[in-house]
């Protein structure tokens, strides 16, 4: 071979790709995918922030009326005799138990002072202040994924038939535990949003740098890792509460600042590019974070679908007759997303930076409020609205009617023998606007429900399309066959791995 022949085949050489045809047109599809993921990830993050911003108008619209309406029926029950062996409804228990740790951790944040935390946090350098931040999102986690089981443990401890044999201290030790961990829980929220109100006001800017690096950090902790679907459906439920809660906190900051400059319109806009940069930030990590991982685990766009079809599910499932729990208490078991924390901070921050006199004062926070539960109201039919129809897509609307599989406690229920058909020859999707549309009736208490809720032991939510996958992995991993139902990833951590 000479030096002439040699460069000729250099200049010469030509690629024969077609001879490996497969290999190239899966890279192709993974560039695809990539494309893909923005658009299927936002669709996914949209539907779910609007899920917990209806648990949390919820709390400001809905329960205090509730509230209401189960003090009324206490207050006339000599009226109605003694023919009902309940004093009130287990959900009118539950709401007068939301409403009384609302208030009592309200007046408990009277004693937080606001302005002296500011300063304390101001006075730190700036080393120092990105460590706290970083440790208060690791215990806001953690609060997040013990919260609502001490919330659920004092609801049925409060409501459980009293026939039973008594197996827990009482009703009084869980509510005190409850009113601590709000309490504690909404001072931990109070110190983010300072925190971050200090990286808003500070003259460099340079801490506020520094913290929006640490969502890009969070990239490095979560790409290089190995996840299965159910892990990234935890992810995203993780990501969904984290920016709805970033809202909340950059609301919080910018009434506070509002406040500072006696409602100048004008500071508004010297805050709004930072308030867009760390939204935007924000964005930007969750589209590079979920892009990789579906790259490096061979994940299809497709599955955002599957996942917000199992959260429209969950809407669904709580609609029904015969729900099992309410839908803020299944967003919180399934997100993260406790309300009540955040709503105890809120109600504190508005309260001390709006002042409300006279008359003309009072008229409008009235028609604030109704106008909140016109948006409230008008969220959640639209919200039902496309969760019927995502559940009617992805074809689950028949694990709607099937009856439950009896199982003992502890162990995982097995799949159902027959399907059960809708009684008065209705079809299915005549049975989902009707189940949807008609009011919770309360039953006695030996009648088993024969709708299925949003119960995390007994149904797999993705579509049936991918029904043949799931029975061949089936086959390899039979003793881990319950790990790969969706409804089940309440069960885990919040923190974005699972714990075996």
């Amino acid at each position: 071979l000479s030096l002439l022949r040699f460069l000729s085949a250099e200049l010469t050489r030509g690629y024969f790709l077609e001879h490996n045809e497969a290999k190239y047109t899966e890279r192709r599809e993974r560039v695809y995918t990539c494309l893909r993921i923005p658009r299927e990830l936002e669709k996914l993050m949209f539907f779910g922030i609007f899920l917990c911003l209806d648990a949390f108008l919820y709390v400001f619209t809905l329960l205090p009326l509730r509230v209401f309406l189960a003090l009324f029926r206490l207050l006339t029950l000599p009226c109605y005799g003694l023919w009902d062996r309940r004093l009130l409804q287990p959900a009118q228990v539950c709401d007068i138990l939301k409403g009384v740790i609302l208030v009592i951790c309200y007046f408990m944040m009277h004693y937080v002072d606001y302005s002296m935390m500011y300063h304390l946090i101001r006075g730190q350098s700036v080393i120092k202040l990105y460590i706290i931040y970083n440790m208060l999102e690791v215990a806001d986690r953690l609060f997040s994924s013990f919260g609502q089981d001490i919330l659920d443990a004092l609801y049925w401890t409060a409501t459980e038939p009293k026939e039973r044999k008594r197996a827990h201290i009482g009703v009084i030790p869980h509510f005190f535990m409850a009113v601590l961990y709000v309490f504690l829980h909404a001072i931990l929220i109070m110190v983010q949003a300072t925190t971050l109100n200090v990286a808003f006001n500070s003259h460099n800017k340079s801490l506020l740098t520094i913290m929006m690096s640490n969502n890009f950090v969070e990239i490095k902790g979560s790409v290089f890792k190995k996840f299965e679907k159910n892990n990234l459906f935890q992810m995203s439920n993780s990501d969904i509460k984290e920016r709805f809660t970033n809202y909340v906190l950059l609301l919080i900051v910018c009434l506070r600042n509002m406040e500072q400059f006696s409602w100048n319109p004008d500071h508004l806009w010297v805050l709004f590019p930072d308030v867009c940069m760390v939204i935007a930030s924000e964005i930007a990590v969750d589209i590079v974070k979920h892009a990789f991982i579906t790259k490096f685990n061979d994940i299809t766009a497709d599955v955002y679908s599957e996942y917000r079809a199992s959260l429209a599910f969950d809407l669904v499932s709580s609609r029904q007759k015969n729900a099992y729990t309410d839908y803020s208490d299944s967003v919180a078991r399934r997100m993260g997303f406790i309300p009540l924390p955040l709503a105890v901070l809120l109600i504190r921050v508005v309260t001390s930076s709006i002042k409300v006199q006279g008359i003309l004062s009072y008229a409008c926070v009235i028609l604030f409020y109704f106008g909140l539960i016109s948006l409230k109201i008008l969220n959640s039919i639209v919200l039902l609205g496309k969760s019927c129809q995502y559940v009617k897509e992805a074809k689950m609307e028949e694990k709607l009617f099937n009856p439950p599989p009896a199982s003992t406690p502890g162990k995982p229920s097995g799949k159902s023998q027959s399907k059960c058909k809708s009684s008065q020859g209705l079809s299915t999707e005549e049975n989902l606007s009707a189940s949807v549309t008609s009011q919770p009736v309360h039953q006695k208490e030996n009648v088993i429900p024969l709708l299925v809720t949003s119960s995390s032991d007994q149904f797999l939510t993705t579509p049936d399309g991918d029904e043949k996958d799931i029975t061949q992995e089936n086959s390899e991993l039979k003793h881990r066959s319950s790990k790969k139902d969706l409804l089940e990833i309440d069960r885990f951590t919040i923190c974005g791995n699972r714990i075996d």
